[in-house]
């Protein structure tokens, strides 16, 4: 798995918006729809605050030296009580402004993507002087393009007009078979299971390379610490279902602190998918862990963690072997291009970092249970927008 070991290298998740203002600043407008600002019961303490703008300038200075070989002299970091824009870059007065709301209310990768988004407007108008042109011309939107970042308006990349057709209804396929994948019958659970996996490769495999649209998503609750089995299966997303997978440190503006989650990066159905898995497997191995304890392999609780990654490692056994047998039948999936691109300039510094496993008894019955894991029933997005959920 592909680990980010940099202080500050997370790529954004949504772009800032087009909507300049006249004039030597130029301005983030916020994606619609726009979250309310957050309760004055969410306002940062002054700790908290100088704590906050801290993290801003160290961002800012490691993006510096990763996307623009250090060629911007740091401005005047400001944060305004405005809900109308989330970043302006100003010449006059140097000034780099921040909307206090959106980062006491988004997630921080977006908070980071406001950031590089006026970071690309100042090397725009300070290194490159192209003062003649649209604040988002041809020259801005070819610096974003170099260094990874997203000058759309409407947040992570989407796919293009027309294209979400075709990709639906191949989903739509996947998901009934993922269904009966949730079948009492082993035999007939196992079938669906493979044929689901075997119509992802050849949905993947029939892709026009250069016409697919890549977007990113987030997973993993930042707020708390990441287990061996959760990178597991991070792994598992990154060489079974399609996408890129990075560990990225985030901040945590209410709380003062760091945290860590996982950045996906694909096209939009394979990150249905993927999202999906992630919270199948996680779900799983904490209901195995809870049918099993009594295994006379488990010496006592302390054998959760080790317990719950067996329980991924067979999980990743079995779907190794599926793969082979499908490999078998010509049906080999060789890396995107395209997407290995598009990753890398979005996440210039990026660092491999191994776990290591103590295997014992407690593993070892976990292996045994992930073996007989049969992926099912897919995720849907509740009404509201909100997370994930698991159906039924």
């Amino acid at each position: 798995m592909q680990q980010q070991g940099f202080p500050w290298a997370a790529s954004p998740t949504s772009s800032t918006g087009p909507g300049a203002t006249s004039g030597p600043s130029t301005t983030a407008s916020p994606p619609p729809p726009s979250p309310p600002p957050p309760p004055p019961a969410a306002a940062l303490s002054a700790e908290l605050e100088a704590a906050l703008l801290r993290e801003l300038v160290r961002v800012y200075a490691w993006e510096n030296h990763a996307r623009f070989k250090n060629r911007l002299k740091p401005p005047m970091l400001v944060l305004a009580d405005t809900s109308t824009r989330l970043g302006q870059w100003t010449r006059a007065g140097r000034r780099l402004e921040l909307s206090r709301p959106m980062l006491i209310a988004r997630p921080w990768p977006e908070v980071v993507s406001v950031l590089l988004h006026e970071m690309a407007h100042q090397y725009v108008d300070e290194v490159l002087a192209a003062h003649h042109e649209d604040p988002h011309g041809p020259t801005f939107q070819e610096v974003c393009e170099a260094r990874g970042i997203d000058a759309r308006a409407h947040g992570a990349p989407v796919p293009v007009a027309g294209s979400a057709a075709p990709i639906d209804r191949t989903l739509d396929k996947i998901r009934k078979l993922l269904a009966l994948a949730g079948s009492a019958n082993q035999h007939e659970a196992e079938l669906a299971m493979r044929t689901a996996h075997e119509l992802m490769l050849r949905h993947n495999l029939d892709g026009v390379p250069g016409q697919r649209d890549y977007q990113v998503r987030h997973v993993g609750d930042p707020t708390v610490r990441r287990t061996t089995a959760e990178s597991l299966i991070a792994g598992i997303l990154a060489e079974f279902f399609f996408v890129k997978v990075l560990q990225i440190p985030v901040y945590l503006p209410l709380l003062g602190r760091s945290g860590h989650t996982y950045e996906l990066t694909g096209t939009a159905p394979n990150l249905d998918m993927a999202e999906h898995v992630y919270e199948f497997l996680r779900a799983t191995a904490e209901r195995l862990w809870q049918a099993n304890r009594n295994d006379a392999r488990v010496k006592s609780g302390h054998d959760r963690m080790r317990y719950q990654a067996g329980v991924i490692q067979g999980f990743h056994d079995k779907l190794g072997a599926q793969a082979g047998a499908l490999a078998g039948t010509g049906l080999i999936w060789i890396a995107d291009a395209d997407l290995d691109a598009f990753h890398r300039r979005r996440n210039p510094r990026i660092v491999h970092k191994r776990r290591r496993l103590r295997i014992d008894g407690a593993h070892a019955a976990g292996r045994e249970a992930g073996r007989r894991i049969v992926l099912s029933k897919p995720i849907t997005r509740g009404p509201s927008g909100g997370g994930p959920k698991l159906l039924g």
